[in-house]
């Protein structure tokens, strides 16, 4: 599977809001990939359930501070938050949908969207990972391919090169000792004489 960039980025923040609904305790999450057909939509959908309207409402403000500390993403719309029932987090890439248990069941998204592959969180981690890891084996082979090693450099002249550098002149340099502190007898004779 070859990810582009931006599709990597896109399953980092998804894989981001994920991790905030574990933590949140919401029920039953799930992240579907949508259809190529389907992604002039969105690219995928995260779906949790609350058990009441708050732990919605906490949810969607957690995910939404979370992807705005941590990564810069504001969302591009917000629905539903007043009432907390189904509250919609528009990414524009992926779209977050936190309902409450009955509204899950009513609305039943995951059957509308039949040619989406479901994910479970760790399904998802777990391609991701592998997918990265893909990614930095190649990148660490074309590495290995065009670097040149440096001939005649040995350790103890790059040590002493660095040496040189941080100081120059080569000078040892003492730190500068302390003022002594004077005992308070010593210190009100010497305020008396100025006085």
């Amino acid at each position: 599977m070859n990810i582009t960039l931006a599709q990597k980025q896109t399953r980092i923040l998804v894989q981001a809001a994920a991790t905030v609904c574990e933590e949140k305790k919401g029920q039953h999450t799930r992240i579907l990939e949508l259809d190529p057909i389907d992604s002039g939509l969105s690219d995928f959908f995260l779906i949790t359930s609350a058990s009441n309207d708050r732990q919605a409402i906490a949810i969607a403000d957690e995910i939404e501070l979370r992807l705005k500390r941590n990564f810069g993403v504001y969302p591009h719309s917000v629905e539903g938050r007043r009432n907390g029932e189904w509250i919609l987090l528009d990414y524009v890439d992926f779209v977050i949908h936190v309902f409450l248990a009955e509204r899950r069941a009513f609305y039943d998204i995951e059957r509308l969207r039949k040619s989406a592959r479901p994910l479970t969180p760790a399904e998802f981690d777990a391609e991701l990972k592998a997918a990265l890891a893909e990614k930095t084996r190649a990148a660490r082979r074309k590495s290995a391919e065009t670097a040149k090693p440096i001939k005649g450099a040995s350790t103890r002249r790059m040590h002493a090169g660095r040496r040189k550098a941080t100081n120059p002149a080569g000078k040892k340099t003492r730190a500068k000792k302390a003022p002594k502190k004077l005992s308070a007898r010593k210190t009100r004779k010497k305020d008396a004489k100025k006085r």
